[in-house]
This record gives C-alpha cells, structure tokens and sequence, in this order.
C-alpha cells in the first residue's frame, strides 16, 4: 500500500489531477490510494466499469486539455491481465492523435508473470511502439529500499513517464504506461 500511495503522490506531484479508474483486485492499493486523493479535493477521480470506455474517456479529458492549449497527462487505471489489453484502442488513438494519455497497469510480482496461469500476461511492452515510454515499477519497493529511497525511486518514474507523455523533451507527446507490481495482501 506504500507503494501505491507514492505512486499517487508523485502523480499529483507531476500536475495529473484527472484520473479515469477501472477498479480490480489487483489494483485495490491504487484505488484506495486514489480515492484519499480524491476525497481530499486533490484529483478528479472518474470509475468506470469498462476498460475500453475508461481509456477513451481519459483519452478524451486529456484531448479537452490539448484544445484548450494545455499538454496535462489523464491516467487511466487498470487491473491486470487482459484489462490492460482493453486499452490498446484508446492507446493507439493517442499515439496517432499525439495526445497525453497515462495508462498505470496494476500487476503481479515479476515471478508470478507467464506462469500459465489466468490473467498472468506480460503486460510490460503490450502497446509497442505506440509508448512514448515504459515504466514497469517492481514489487516491494518501499521494503526493498525502506520509506525514503522507494519513494524517491518512484517519484523519478512517475516524472519521467509524464514528462515522456507530455512530450516535454521530446515534444512528440503520446502515451506512456507505468507498470506497478503489488504483492497481497492487496486491500
């Protein structure tokens, strides 16, 4: 839950204040640490059921921002599995379009990726070459590298994927994904 809570800082951190949340197992930490977020006035959280729709509703606040002459990232959110590959429409429409779309897939733990079992798929890649950038965030950060070096090591991530998203160096801006691994308990 550390880790979730971090990743969401650094989000707000980095100006993301519209967040699209396609609620799973595999993602409680995020959407608990989304919903303080939002509880507390901090970011615009939107659930939606679908994966495809939540990617082009996010698609669509990040092009609404565009428009009004803004390159500010929406995230959408997903569970793992095939509910990351329900946003690769929404994905290749922001490649095309150059529309700042942040896709942050939950997942596993690295060695319970391609293990035969269901929803176990390889997540990190899925949308290549559309990517701007991809960021795949290991499990147990805050315990491998304690409080202060797990967020900072995040923080570095999350900044890294929006200004790639942005287009802030590159000024080709698009979609990036950050890929958080969480080990249970998840709630």
């Amino acid at each position: 839950m550390a880790d979730a809570r971090s990743l969401v800082a650094a989000l707000l951190a980095e100006g993301v204040r519209e967040v699209v949340l396609c609620p799973g197992s595999r993602s409680a930490p995020l959407a608990e640490a989304l919903a303080d977020a939002a509880d507390a006035g901090r970011l615009r959280l939107r659930v939606v059921l679908d994966e495809r729709s939540a990617g082009f509703i996010a698609l669509g606040v990040a092009r609404a921002h565009a428009l009004n002459g803004h390159s500010r990232c929406a995230a959408v959110v997903t569970t793992s599995g095939t509910a990351v590959s329900n946003l690769h429409p929404a994905v290749s429409e922001a490649d095309a379009a150059g529309i700042p779309l942040l896709v942050i897939s939950a997942d596993r733990p690295h060695e319970l990726v391609g293990t035969g079992a269901s929803q176990t798929t390889e997540q990190t890649g899925l949308f290549a070459p559309a990517l701007r950038l991809g960021v795949d965030l290991p499990a147990d950060l805050a315990a491998d590298l304690g409080g202060h070096a797990a967020d900072a090591a995040i923080t570095g991530q999350v900044r890294r994927a929006v200004a790639a998203a942005t287009g802030t160096l590159s000024r080709d801006p698009g979609p990036a994904q950050i890929n958080a691994r969480f080990r249970p308990p998840l709630t």
